[in-house]
């Protein structure tokens, strides 16, 4: 179902993922103002009537506000002109007028927790509550005001430290009141240390090898201690660059033909793609919080062949409220299948985001669900042909 623009005589979208995936294959420009999409290949966002040529569906995710998308990272197209759309919903303009507002006192003022940031003070002259503010914001952005504010902070953190600025250069840069609140957030946010991070992953030590599997192209990186990356796609060359990119000055070597170590995870990654070996522990060297390891030590616990909610998962852990908390760890985990993220859904069944593509995490899931499936009917035949030999053994 989709809504028609009489401004433009044009259709909009109906706001569901599919409806704004036929508006972006249409080039409609009824849909712009609406919301914008984003390319994770390319990091680049563009409004539905862009004339650039159409990403593959699984690289893209949308987002009502260009705010919202560049709060992920992602860069605006300078073909379209995303930022300058004009948005017809009042609630959703106030959104962005607020987002605008706190981009401005992130740049004056630093800190998120200061007097000019309290949603109280954002709230005066919208004509809402700070509850009725905080609402809209989350459902528009997906994320509250403070979290926005954050994240708006560390992609001028990231981008002076990649600059080459020193770290107490690049905290006060970005707005970071005090070294305590940027380490407090370093470790989940650029997953290392700043000056770790600066040095674009100097000093670490990494192997990686690429192969065919049953989902497309697969990486796997690797330290001598564990798994640090399983990236999957379509090219090499796409998969290299992802990887390099996070870590440019970090020791990275192309293993084509493996270490013993490496070659010998990388065929149990496979062996278990194919069906072959659904239990799949192998030892992993990545950089995380306290919380994010909790989650991804919990799916790992998730039963081959089976799913869990966000919420079962928020549950597991104590935390019942936590389940953004919960998606955003499954979001960021690097090394996918062997950490499981592809078995948590929606409360409602569906499928939500995947770094790797829905389509991929609907295969994964089916994929597993089947080879359980076979297993069981492969258990019952024996069972019945155990049963037809005791009684043809017991005949007279």
């Amino acid at each position: 179902m989709m809504r028609h623009d009489r401004r433009t005589g044009r259709n909009g979208s109906d706001g569901s993922p599919d409806g704004m995936w036929r508006a972006v294959q249409r080039r409609d420009r009824g849909a712009d103002g609406q919301f914008v999409y984003a390319v994770r290949s390319t990091r680049i966002y563009c409004r539905p009537s862009c004339p650039s040529r159409r990403p593959r569906r699984e690289y893209v995710s949308f987002f009502r506000l260009p705010q919202a998308a560049e709060a992920q990272g992602f860069r605006a197209c300078l073909r379209c002109r995303p930022q300058a759309a004009r948005i017809h919903d009042p609630r959703v303009q106030a959104v962005a007028q607020l987002c605008r507002k706190i981009d401005s006192l992130v740049s004056d003022d630093g800190e998120a927790g200061n007097s000019s940031m309290t949603l109280q003070t954002l709230a005066a002259g919208t004509g809402m509550t700070a509850h009725q503010l905080e609402r809209a914001f989350r459902r528009t952005i997906g994320i509250t005001p403070r979290q926005y504010a954050d994240a708006r902070r560390m992609l001028g953190l990231k981008s002076s430290l990649k600059k080459g600025d020193n770290v107490t250069t690049a905290l006060y840069n970005a707005g970071f009141g005090s070294s305590s609140r940027l380490y407090e957030q370093a470790p989940s946010q650029l997953g290392m240390t700043p000056a770790t991070y600066r040095r674009g992953g100097a000093g670490m030590r990494m192997h990686y090898t690429i192969e065919n599997s049953p989902l497309g192209r697969l990486l796997v990186a690797a330290t001598d201690r564990g798994i640090s990356a399983l990236y999957l796609g379509d090219s090499n060359a796409a998969l290299e660059a992802a990887l390099r990119k996070e870590y440019p000055q970090a020791e990275i070597s192309d293993d084509r033909n493996g270490t013993d170590h490496l070659r010998g995870w990388v065929r149990k990654v496979l062996n278990h793609l194919r069906g072959q070996e659904p239990s799949l522990d192998l030892p992993t060297d990545v950089q995380a919080t306290a919380f994010q390891r909790r989650v991804w030590e919990e799916l790992r616990r998730i039963p081959y062949g089976t799913t869990r909610t966000y919420t079962q998962i928020a549950r597991a852990l104590g935390k019942p409220k936590a389940i953004r908390a919960v998606a955003r760890a499954c979001a960021t985990n690097p090394v996918s299948v062997v950490v499981p993220c592809h078995r948590v859904v929606r409360q409602d069944g569906e499928l939500a985001g995947y770094r790797w593509g829905i389509a991929r995490k609907r295969k994964l899931i089916d994929h597993e669900a089947a080879v359980v499936e076979t297993e069981k009917g492969r258990e019952i035949k024996i069972q019945r042909r155990g049963g037809e030999k005791s009684t043809a053994a017991s005949a007279p």
